[in-house]
């Protein structure tokens, strides 16, 4: 039994090195996750969000007192910051979501250098691992459909530059 574990060992060890041998030998190239001078684009992922047939541009006139919107960042490590997300006349409702609209509820939307990057259930969100530049941070408020939330045909949003240094 124990010669056949070793012999188990050796034969992982050699086919996983003859593997790698046989793949740079053949230029293939190992992908990673690099963070350059752009964020990863996530707008050809699924995410599992549920968003197929969501039409994020078209609008839906708030009704009753006008949602207010704000942003604000919070320092948190190096490169990641907090996004405060400040709302008034507007609550976050994570359990009606892909329901119908409800004035006043919905969530928000993340977009990161014109990339949307997630949904935001709650006034807070984590931007992690930016790197280093100038960032485009837009949030847009949604209803439970979806469709984002304007005024007088103006859609509620709100664009910050943050920088990275």
């Amino acid at each position: 039994m124990p010669k056949t574990f070793i012999f188990l060992i050796i034969g992982l060890f050699f086919g996983t090195g003859a593997g790698f041998l046989l793949a740079a030998s053949t230029g293939a190239q190992v992908e990673g996750h690099a963070h350059g001078a752009d964020v990863h684009d996530h707008s050809a992922h699924d995410h599992g969000e549920g968003t197929e047939g969501h039409d994020h541009s078209q609008l839906t006139e708030a009704e009753g007192p006008a949602p207010e919107l704000s942003i604000a960042f919070h320092p948190d490590g190096a490169q990641s910051r907090n996004l405060e997300i400040i709302v008034q006349n507007f609550t976050f409702d994570p359990q009606a979501v892909n329901g119908a609209h409800v004035p006043g509820h919905g969530h928000a939307h993340v977009y990161v250098n014109g990339v949307k990057i997630a949904r935001a259930y709650a006034p807070w969100f984590h931007l992690s691992a930016l790197p280093v530049g100038e960032h485009e941070v837009r949030v847009t408020l949604n209803a439970n459909d979806h469709t984002q939330l304007a005024v007088e045909g103006e859609p509620i949003e709100v664009t910050e530059t943050l920088v990275i240094e």
